[in-house]
């Protein structure tokens, strides 16, 4: 009985996954293809990349297409993906100076050290839903600096180093730094970082662990997050201020295993933001600001502000509250939609025994009662 059950089990599942390929597959339209994904869905290819850690904008395409658009499984396959891959080389660390901006607005000043670069945002059009775009949109004979985002593990570094005569861009950090009325906790020392995909990460945790954490974070998780914690420690709403939004390439480096020099092996695009806290606790200096940071991998301005702001709230914070414990363990989206979707395997063992107890204990009672 117990055999034939099981076999029903395994041919139950295999069933099921041939629809989930038939309804995928077999649709009258065309296929998509990769480079449409990587071209039209941008954002929501850089989000999976960015949600999974790892840069590989055609897998993440061929993720979402598999996933059928459903993000988390995407995020799950290029995960699975990346646990495969060796690791051989070390990159060099990167200094977010050298980045060649698409995009770079500084909210705190009109007129900051360097140009502001609107790029591309919607952060100025109408929320308004074009009927027009049902129909096949011809292909413009404009090129930008995404168009090629599937080779970009191609391009050199000199493809996108900064044009001579490039203004400098002063970071608002620095110019606060300058005027005396930033707090000072640049350290000394170099700790190597906290690697999250070797070891889970738990508070009290490293710096280097919070910003991996968020780095990798489900980017509506992290919003939730900044959201329920925008108060400062005296508890009022407390003034969000953003000194920089970047959005970036920077290129990929890694020492020559025989030369020993240094090699650029691909380019990638990041986001970075720059979040000024005006500090107004009891114990902080108040005629200081203090700056919180955040830097995820591609075009996704969401979660690079919310996780500045959430890099400086849990330094205020300092473990008086669960800040800490809810970023490290609550906002990875594959780890909780993973315990939810768990919910839909057989559990019925653990609740027969849970019916079990229930009516011993209602026997018991009733026994006493009689008694």
């Amino acid at each position: 009985m117990g055999y034939a059950a099981a076999r029903g089990g395994l041919t139950a599942i295999k069933r099921a996954e041939e629809l989930v390929a038939r309804l995928r597959d077999n649709h009258s339209s065309a296929q998509l293809e990769l480079d449409q994904i990587t071209g039209r869905l941008r954002l929501l290819v850089d989000r999976i990349m960015g949600e999974a850690g790892l840069w590989a904008p055609e897998f993440a395409a061929l993720a979402v297409r598999q996933a059928e658009g459903d993000a988390i499984e995407a995020i799950h396959l290029l995960r699975a993906y990346k646990s495969t891959l060796p690791r051989f080389a070390v990159a060099r660390v990167n200094d977010a100076d050298e980045m060649v901006p698409e995009r770079r607005v500084v909210p705190a000043f009109r007129e900051p050290g360097g140009p502001q670069i609107l790029g591309r945002s919607t952060d100025y059009t109408a929320r308004m839903l074009d009927p027009k775009a049902r129909d096949a949109m011809p292909r413009r004979a404009v090129s930008t600096a995404h168009d090629d985002d599937e080779s970009a593990s191609k391009r050199t570094a000199d493809t996108i180093a900064r044009p001579a005569g490039w203004p400098e861009m002063r970071r608002m950090s620095d110019v606060l730094r300058d005027m005396g009325l930033l707090v000072d906790r640049r350290r000394g020392d170099d700790p190597e970082p906290f690697d999250i995909t070797r070891m889970p990460a738990k508070p009290p945790a490293p710096r280097s662990a919070r910003l991996s954490t968020m780095a990798r974070a489900e980017t509506g998780a992290l919003v939730n997050q900044w959201y329920r914690n925008i108060l400062g420690p005296d508890g009022y709403l407390h003034e969000v201020t953003l000194g920089e939004v970047r959005h970036g390439s920077l290129s990929l480096s890694v020492t020559h295993p025989i030369t020993g020099g240094e090699v650029t092996i691909g380019n990638f695009r990041v986001t970075e933001v720059e979040a000024i806290e005006d500090l107004d606790g009891i114990d902080e200096d108040r005629g200081s600001f203090d700056v919180g940071y955040g830097m995820c991998l591609g075009h996704n301005e969401r979660k690079a502000i919310a996780m500045a702001n959430l890099d400086i709230a849990c330094h205020r914070d300092g473990s008086k509250s669960p800040l800490e414990q809810s970023i490290l363990m609550t906002t990875d989206g594959l780890d909780s939609a993973g315990f939810l979707e768990h919910l839909k395997l057989p559990h019925y063992v653990t609740f027969r025994s849970m019916i079990e107890r229930k009516v011993a204990v209602r026997r018991a009672h009733d026994e006493r009662k009689r008694d």
